[in-house]
């Protein structure tokens, strides 16, 4: 696992490293070198774009303007954080114009709704890896639809801290939240992935015998990750 964290972590470092040369390419007037940026991110600012739209056509435009505005304002990056960072700022804040521009947004009312149905309902039993059962493609597909469907305040959250990576610190900025706020909506997010998965895994008369024997590390592997310490 420490292996496997420092290469992340060095691979994290050389990307960054690179980021900055294109980005002094792109400076000293070599535009194809912000199509290299482009390709280099595009399916990252398309994920955090689908996170907070749900809707691919809307993501999509949204990752369009994210980089035209990249593009126009480039010189403008201070290199106080990583690139992908100031990136991630303006695709997140592109795609919340977007859909307040659409008249999208949560109410207080409906938070509150939705995190009245946070709290856990199952609590089978789960026991062995259930990769043996549905395979790595499937364990992957029931991750994606836990986490599209979570309601737009978790999703974002999720989204920056669990898959992007972001720190608590950035993420909070770039949704413009406090702290506590971020963590609070990650810990719910976390809560509603784990009840979707533990949904997904529920005993059916076909594979009831299957799965009492084979779901559990299900928790040790997906379900136990997604519920980190909310303080990390």
């Amino acid at each position: 696992m420490r292996g496997m964290a420092e290469k992340t972590r060095n691979s994290e470092e050389h990307q960054a490293e690179d980021d900055l040369l294109l980005v002094d390419r792109v400076l000293a007037g070599e535009r194809r070198a912000f199509e290299t940026l482009v390709r280099l991110h595009e399916r990252r600012v398309f994920r955090l774009a689908l996170a907070v739209l749900g809707n691919a056509e809307d993501a999509e435009e949204a990752m369009q303007d994210t980089f035209i505005k990249a593009y126009r304002h480039i010189d403008q990056f201070r290199r106080e954080s990583r690139f992908t960072t100031w990136l991630t700022r303006i695709a997140v804040n592109e795609a919340l114009q977007k859909r307040q521009a659409r008249k999208n947004t949560v109410s207080l009312d409906e938070i509150s709704e939705v995190e009245a149905k946070v709290l856990p309902h199952r609590s089978q039993n789960w026991h062995e890896d259930p990769e043996k059962l549905y395979g790595k493609q499937e364990v992957r597909k029931m991750v994606e639809d836990a986490v599209h469907s979570l309601p737009p305040i978790y999703r974002e959250a999720f989204v920056l801290r669990d898959i992007e990576g972001l720190r608590a610190e950035e993420a909070a900025e770039i949704l413009g939240l406090t702290l506590p706020a971020i963590k609070s909506r990650l810990l719910r997010g976390r809560l509603l992935v784990r009840e979707a998965l533990a949904a997904r895994l529920e005993e059916t008369p076909t594979f009831s015998k299957k799965i009492a024997t084979t779901a559990g590390r299900m928790r040790d592997m997906i379900a136990m990750k997604l519920m980190k310490a909310v303080g990390q």
